[in-house]
């Protein structure tokens, strides 16, 4: 690694001192956001790309209000939409935000954090976060600023507090949120969060829908995830992008029909003797027509999935 890196991740491991500040609105005007159970709030991000139009706030985030405190699942994609997200949650409770609750590493998800640092939050995330943020976080903040328009600092990138390694209930008083970490299935640091009080389940990117699943993880560890999310019974799931659904099952086959068909078809190029240029031209062009973004990530899932199953035997 170079130098710089070194130094960022030993900033982001043992903190940092000496930024100015992000530009921040200093009264942003609240993220619109709906109750779509009690005390169950979520911002629907936009079926797009990142970019400087939308600045990053492209999934599905909010957050669930308790007697106590409040719990926000994903913070969004700029320390910016993180203050809308806090300015939405002062609009409907005086409760402080006691947890930030990070689903997985992915910047949409994870830059809008450094926004609820001061308010005394403690971070939740899966027990492979804070190495996946260390690995990432310098490519995020250059990302931000050649893409999206902002300039972040090192503290944009804010590691747990806590990690969850199977599973860890937190009370937000009278309401008990379930956290359950997976192994490698989307990214290898995906954690869901179920409210049990209204039987909701937040799964942030392990479910995509209309909009094309994406792999940075495991295509093997996804579809045998996807087979234990089927057997759940919810009242709504939460994917990370798309609308909200009140059959997990039935908006799984989708998704689970995209990755099946990729991996099948990587199988058969593996199978003749080809390898990543054939696999990219070929596998998985019948599923474009059913999916929003295909140009922009299919190629991605491509990728990902054949670099993991050219090894199998």
């Amino acid at each position: 690694m170079r130098s710089f890196t070194g130094h960022f991740i030993k900033s982001l491991l043992f903190g940092s001192i000496g930024w100015s500040g992000v530009l921040l609105s200093s009264t942003p005007p609240a993220l619109p956001i709906e109750e779509i159970e009690g005390g169950v709030y979520l911002f629907s991000g936009h079926q797009a790309m990142a970019d400087k139009q939308n600045a990053g706030a492209i999934a599905n985030i909010g957050f669930i209000v308790g007697n106590n405190c409040v719990a926000v699942i994903d913070s969004g994609g700029s320390p910016e939409q993180g203050k809308q997200l806090m300015a939405a949650v002062h609009s409907v409770t005086t409760k402080p935000v006691c947890y930030v609750i990070n689903t997985h590493v992915h910047p949409d998800h994870i830059l809008g954090n450094l926004a609820f640092k001061p308010q005394g939050a403690q971070f939740v995330g899966h027990q492979e976060l804070p190495r996946a943020m260390a690995l990432r976080g310098e490519h995020y903040l250059k990302t931000a600023s050649r893409s999206l328009g902002f300039a972040l600092p090192v503290e944009a990138i804010v590691m747990p507090d806590t990690v969850v390694r199977e599973t860890l209930k937190i009370d937000l008083g009278g309401r008990l949120l379930i956290l359950t970490a997976y192994p490698a299935a989307h990214t290898d640091n995906d954690l869901t969060v179920f409210d049990e009080n209204t039987g909701t389940l937040w799964l942030s990117d392990l479910l995509f829908v209309k909009h094309v699943p994406v792999l940075d993880g495991s295509i093997n560890g996804w579809l045998s995830v996807i087979d234990q999310l089927q057997k759940k019974q919810v009242n709504l799931a939460i994917p990370g992008h798309g609308a909200i659904t009140h059959s997990l099952s039935q908006a799984l086959e989708p998704e689970k029909r995209y990755l099946q068909t990729v991996r099948r078809e990587i199988k058969e190029v593996i199978k003749q003797g080809g390898g990543m240029e054939m696999a990219l031209e070929k596998v998985g062009l019948s599923e474009k027509e059913h999916w929003l973004l295909f140009e922009q990530f299919h190629k991605r899932t491509v990728s990902a999935a054949f670099a993991e199953l050219e090894w199998e035997e």
